[in-house]
């Protein structure tokens, strides 16, 4: 284990899709007051405000995997220490990602995406996706939820009022072309923008943190990456009560504070 005077002095927060950095607001405050140099790194294209992307969704058709390993890579590579790296949803598996090609000191993957080859797919995720699965033509677009949609997908244990509020607040479409990749990862030859090594020893420590109500990942895809790694590495599973927008609950603060606590300890061992 790594002494307090050797431990990350910066976080970086790796938001997924449908949001901006912008639904890590109070979590960037958080670790700011608790002394860390916090970045929460834009996809290319994404380094606007969430109304300017609603009402253009170029950057969001335009966008790719590469492109976004590429941007988080450029931020975490040009930082003089390793960082701690947290992700929510699709930055869950961004986070795996970076891990495995050697940047960060410790990762929490919250309500993460699944990196390749983890096969689960609960019947509550293929309702919380259908409104981009269900029209081939979608993997050309920059697909959107409705207030009903994102309603079951993020926010199901929300008042319908608060989730409102956080759709206005954080919600923008996602890239339907990554989105129909990573649903058909598993059927194509060869590895595949989202594919990690799970044998790697080298890879720094990984924590995955579940809701229990999530639709959109539930546990159990959590449970199944997680038990993907072979390696020697530390890997480590927590759950807490909660839907998909586990960072906006109430409560959210014991959620960052267990993140930080344990990616704090277990950085660099």
């Amino acid at each position: 284990m790594t002494s307090d005077a050797a431990r990350p002095d910066t976080i970086v927060l790796v938001h997924g899709f449908w949001v901006t950095p912008r639904s890590w607001e109070h979590w960037i405050a958080r670790y700011e007051r608790a002394g860390y140099h916090v970045l929460a790194p834009a996809y290319p294209g994404f380094e606007v405000e969430v109304e300017a992307l609603n009402a253009d969704t170029g950057p969001i058709e335009a966008l790719t995997v590469p492109a976004i390993m590429e941007k988080l890579e450029s931020v975490v590579g040009a930082l003089e220490e390793p960082p701690i790296l947290i992700g929510h949803s699709a930055g869950g598996a961004f986070v795996q990602m970076l891990l495995d090609r050697g940047f960060g000191a410790a990762g929490v993957a919250i309500n993460s995406a699944p990196t390749e080859g983890v096969p689960i797919v609960p019947l509550s995720q293929v309702k919380a996706a259908l409104p981009v699965l269900k029209n081939p033509a979608n993997r050309h677009k920059a697909v959107g939820f409705t207030h009903e949609q994102w309603y079951y997908a993020f926010t199901n244990t929300f008042s319908e009022e608060e989730s409102q509020r956080l759709y206005e607040r954080y919600a923008i479409p996602a890239s339907g072309r990554i989105f129909w990749g990573s649903a058909l990862a598993n059927l194509q030859p060869g590895h595949q923008d989202t594919w990690v090594n799970y044998k790697n020893d080298e890879r720094a420590p990984l924590l995955f943190i579940s809701g229990s109500d999530d639709h959109l990942m539930p546990p159990k895809i959590q449970q199944s990456n997680a038990k993907h790694y072979k390696s020697d590495t530390v890997t480590e599973v927590r759950e807490f009560e909660g839907p998909h927008l586990l960072p906006a609950i109430d409560g959210w603060e014991d959620v960052a504070d267990y993140a930080l606590t344990w990616a704090a300890k277990h950085a660099g061992s």
